[in-house]
Parts: structure tokens; C-alpha cells; sequence
């Protein structure tokens, strides 16, 4: 379902997670809001905190290396590593928590899946599905406000679409 409000779908028994929105943005520049560094600083961590990239290699075998900063400049450390890209259309990652140089911190949830770029009529449709090893780490990151979180991040991008502010 296409909408134009962020939807966040819980499946315990896939132990997957689906974040669903359409951005008011032409897909080019939604793809580039979700695959630029300078871009996903402006926001993909939940105000107050902001997003600090440290490294980025948006390519198959690469990844991005990023802090969420709190406002007393907290920081905790993830990564996102890119599986496969289909231009425009679809990337997969597997998303993990991390230390300052990247290396995993397996006490934490990991997960993979794939954001999905669609075009539509008034903008574009972006689907981003992630998958967790059991319904025990779904339940963690859940804990942790993975949905407040990303649905926060989401409005923020959109934001920023009506404003302008990214072009």
C-alpha cells in the first residue's frame, strides 16, 4: 500500500521488520537521499541525536560507516554494508552495531535486507525490509526504539523534501 505516511510492520514470525513511505520527491533524488553521505547526515538519526558519517563506499562490497551523535556528542557506532545494487530500483545490506573502526559488536542484533525505489504519480514509494536472525533480536532492536527511531528519521526526510532543502 502506497501512503504517504510512514507504516512500520512487525512480523515476529518472519522476525522482520517493514518501514514503508512515500516521499514527496522525484526517485532520483530520493535514491540519492538514502545512497550520499552528506545527505544521510541530514537525517537518519532521531532528533535530537544527528547521524556522523565516517567513512562511505556506496558500492558492492563496500560500506558506510556511521556514528548516531547525541546532543552531549554520544556516539554509537554502526555500519551497513552493501550486498548488491540495482540502480534506482533496490540495494541489500546487512546493518549491524559496531565500534568507531567498524569492527561488528556481536552483542548486538544484526540484520539484512533491502531497500525497494518506486516511482509514483506524486513521488516515490520506498520500502525498507530488514530480516533478524530470531524473533528474540526483532524483539530487541524493538526494545532498543528501532520503530519510533526510523519513523522519526523518515519524517525527517520528507521534511526536508517540502522544504527544499535537498535538491
Amino acid at each position: 500500500m502506497v501512503t504517504n505516511q510512514t507504516q512500520v510492520e512487525k512480523d515476529f514470525k518472519e522476525r522482520s521488520i517493514l518501514v514503508s513511505r512515500e516521499f514527496s520527491a522525484p526517485l532520483a533524488l530520493v535514491w540519492r537521499a538514502y545512497t550520499e553521505s552528506e545527505l544521510l547526515d541530514q537525517w537518519f538519526a532521531p532528533h535530537p541525536w544527528r547521524a556522523e558519517t565516517k567513512s562511505m563506499n556506496f558500492a558492492v562490497g563496500g560500506y558506510w560507516l556511521y556514528a548516531m551523535v547525541s546532543p552531549e556528542n554520544e556516539k554509537h557506532w554502526a555500519r551497513m554494508d552493501y550486498l548488491a545494487i540495482d540502480h534506482h530500483k533496490s540495494y541489500s545490506v546487512k546493518d549491524s552495531f559496531c565500534d568507531e573502526n567498524g569492527a561488528v559488536n556481536p552483542a548486538f542484533p544484526s540484520s539484512t535486507g533491502s531497500n525497494t525505489f518506486t516511482e509514483t504519480p506524486t513521488g516515490t514509494f520506498v520500502q525498507f525490509k530488514m530480516y533478524y536472525a530470531s524473533e528474540n533480536d526483532l524483539k530487541t532492536v524493538i526494545e532498543m526504539g528501532m520503530e519510533q527511531g526510523i519513523t522519526m528519521c523518515v519524517e525527517q526526510l520528507e521534511q526536508l523534501f517540502l522544504q527544499k532543502k535537498i535538491k
